[in-house]
């Protein structure tokens, strides 16, 4: 019997189904007038510079709910990206600062985005007015109509029925930071400043991703994607 001991008459390992193995989406890019007819039918709603950020700059959507406006610098062109909007489970919604040093970053605005934010702030500030002791102040960039963080589930609806209404394919919202890093690189931008702006760790992600688009070095980022989104 001592011989038998931790011996099984079959492989029980076969009883176990492997662990799925999921591939990753195949980006799916919208192109420069698509971004545009995008940015068009927003003009008609809230928060319509929030999905000009996410296709001229890549933001994550947690960077982009979690953005405030102590990260933004309209005099100087800049913008900060220092941490991120998460629902974490018993916590609610937590803002979380970024685990990879990469996405610690700054990025210079496009005049035109420039334009957009300072006219998103005024109206934000009209909100503000409006809603009085209701206001809750979160300093957010991009926030309810009582100052409130807009929930993840609720920003992507917001951008399926956009989509829709500017009569593009449909896309998943993460391809609109794809949609950032095509345009920027057909623009000519070098694969490294588009790595800085989306914030990968890595540039091999950057060029692995988007080897379809890679171009030489280029002149200035912001004003390349002002010129690819604008003109």
């Amino acid at each position: 019997m001592a011989s038998q001991r931790g011996k099984v008459a079959r492989n029980v390992a076969t009883l176990v189904d492997p662990p799925t193995v999921k591939r990753p989406q195949t980006a799916l890019p919208l192109n420069a007038e698509e971004a545009r007819l995008v940015m068009a039918a927003a003009q008609a709603h809230r928060n319509a510079a929030r999905w000009t950020v996410a296709l001229a700059l890549g933001l994550r959507q947690s960077e982009a709910l979690g953005l405030r406006w102590t990260d933004v610098d309209l005099d100087n062109g800049t913008l900060s990206v220092r941490r991120g909007l998460h629902r974490v489970g018993g916590r609610g919604l937590v803002y979380e600062e970024p685990k990879a040093e990469r996405s610690r970053r700054t990025l210079a605005l496009p005049e035109q985005l420039v334009a957009a934010l300072r006219t998103h702030r005024a109206t934000q500030l009209e909100e503000r007015i409006a809603a009085g002791p209701l206001w809750e102040d979160n300093d957010l960039v991009f926030a309810q109509a009582n100052g409130r963080p807009i929930e993840r589930k609720s920003d992507w609806h917001s951008w399926k029925a956009l989509l829709r209404e500017a009569g593009v394919r449909e896309v998943r919202l993460h391809d609109g930071r794809h949609t950032a890093a095509t345009l920027l690189l057909s623009e000519g931008v070098h694969p490294r400043v588009v790595m800085e702006v989306l914030g990968h760790a890595q540039m091999r992600t950057t060029t692995d991703t988007y080897s379809h688009v890679m171009p030489a070095l280029g002149r200035d980022a912001a004003e390349r994607m002002g010129n690819a989104l604008w003109d």
